[in-house]
């Protein structure tokens, strides 16, 4: 079963720093019916532009490709980090975050003479592992990496959305009673409620 608490440790051991923002706000609190805001994708609240939440699913899909699973695109990360972005983060931490879509922009430029949209799957593959490299070696900082607050992002945002919950993990919406010896199959996935 995949709590808060575990999703805290997956992040932080995926990218070596504890989550960025404080408190854990998941995407269906953002985006829920039962949300504080109301809102749906795309509504106020916003911190991207539509180019900017584009570009950003195509960085988010690298770090969480499709496989027999969806991908972070099909998961629409990018407008749940526009969010997350304008209503949770610190105005600094918003300033680092927002350095990383031109900071990629200018990598993908020096690196291969293209924009990262244009890149193939391989280039893409390269910039990101050794942004990833970057980011972790940072990690001990005071200062966030952007890369780090982009991956963080794409994992909170892919595992608390209805595709990330239903498709990569088990989810049962109102579970039953309590079970205490449940069956564990080697290779099922983790429980997307609990």
């Amino acid at each position: 079963m995949m709590n808060r608490r575990d999703l805290l440790k997956l992040i932080t051991a995926a990218t070596g720093m504890s989550l960025i923002g404080g408190s854990i706000v998941t995407a269906q609190e953002l985006f829920g019916p039962q949300s504080d805001t109301g809102r749906a994708f795309g509504e106020a609240g916003s911190a991207l532009s539509d180019e900017e939440i584009a570009f950003l699913n195509e960085v988010a899909e690298v770090i969480l490709p499709r496989t027999d699973t969806p991908g972070a695109k099909e998961a629409d990360v990018a407008t749940f980090m526009s969010t997350y972005v304008a209503d949770v983060y610190s105005a600094d931490e918003r300033e680092t975050f927002l350095t990383a879509m031109p900071e990629i922009s200018a990598r993908s430029q020096d690196q291969f003479g293209k924009d990262f949209l244009d890149l193939t799957e391989d280039e893409r593959l390269t910039l990101v592992s050794e942004l990833d490299e970057e980011a972790r070696a940072a990690a001990s900082s005071d200062d966030p990496h952007y890369f780090t607050m982009v991956k963080q992002l794409t994992l909170l945002g892919f595992f608390t959305s209805e595709v990330g919950a239903t498709q990569a993990l088990r989810y049962e919406a109102v579970p039953g009673g309590y079970d205490g010896c449940a069956v564990y199959e080697e290779g099922q996935p983790a429980w997307a409620t609990g």
